[in-house]
C-alpha cells in the first residue's frame, strides 16, 4: 500500500466496516512507518482486473505493525464478492512474511467474537484464542478475541476476509 492507494482504501473500509472506519489520517500514519530502514509497518493491498480491462480494483488490504519482536495484525478486509477465493488467505500470509522478516516471535490480533469465518482464518494459521477485550468494538460494544501466533510461519488455505484492529 502506498499513499495513493488511501482514497480507494478508504472507499472498500467504509463498505466492510461502515460503523469502525478507520480514517485517512490513521492510514498515513501507519504509512509513514512502512518504508526506510526504520519500518515498522507493512501494508499491502490486493487489485483485480477485469477481463480485457487496464482498470485495477481494489479488492482487499492488510496491514502489520512489528515492534520489539512482536507483530499485530492491525487490519485485513477482502470484498464480499472476493471471499472464498483464498485471498484473505494470501494476504495473511504475506503479513506473516513480513512478521518473519521483522524478527517477531509472535503476532497478536483482536477479532469480533461475532466473526466466526475470520476466527477460523486465524485459527488455520495456527493463532490461539488468549484473551478478551470487553467493549473493544465501537459504536456497539462488542467485545474482541485476542488471539496469538508464536514464530509465524506463512501456510493455510482460506477463503474469508476479516477486519481487526490493533
Amino acid at each position: 500500500m502506498r499513499w495513493w492507494d488511501i482514497e480507494r482504501v478508504l472507499g472498500l473500509e467504509h463498505v466492510l466496516f461502515p460503523e469502525d472506519a478507520w480514517t485517512a489520517g490513521l492510514f498515513w500514519s501507519e504509512l509513514a512507518h512502512a518504508r526506510g530502514p526504520g519500518a515498522t509497518r507493512r501494508y499491502l493491498v490486493a487489485e483485480s482486473r477485469a477481463p480485457g480491462g487496464e482498470e485495477h480494483t481494489l479488492v482487499g488490504y492488510g496491514g502489520l505493525a512489528a515492534v520489539g519482536g512482536t507483530g499485530d495484525i492491525q487490519t485485513i478486509g477482502v470484498l464480499p464478492a472476493h471471499r472464498g477465493t483464498g485471498l484473505a488467505a494470501r494476504l495473511m500470509g504475506e503479513l506473516l512474511a513480513a512478521a518473519d522478516a521483522f524478527g517477531c516471535h509472535e503476532v497478536m490480533l483482536e477479532v469480533r467474537v461475532d466473526n466466526a469465518p475470520a476466527q477460523r482464518l486465524y485459527e488455520r494459521f495456527g493463532f490461539t484464542r488468549i484473551g478478551l477485550r470487553r467493549g473493544y468494538y465501537q459504536p456497539g460494544n462488542v467485545d474482541a478475541l485476542v488471539m496469538r501466533l508464536e514464530t509465524p510461519a506463512p501456510s493455510a488455505n482460506s477463503s474469508q476476509g476479516t477486519k481487526t484492529h490493533g
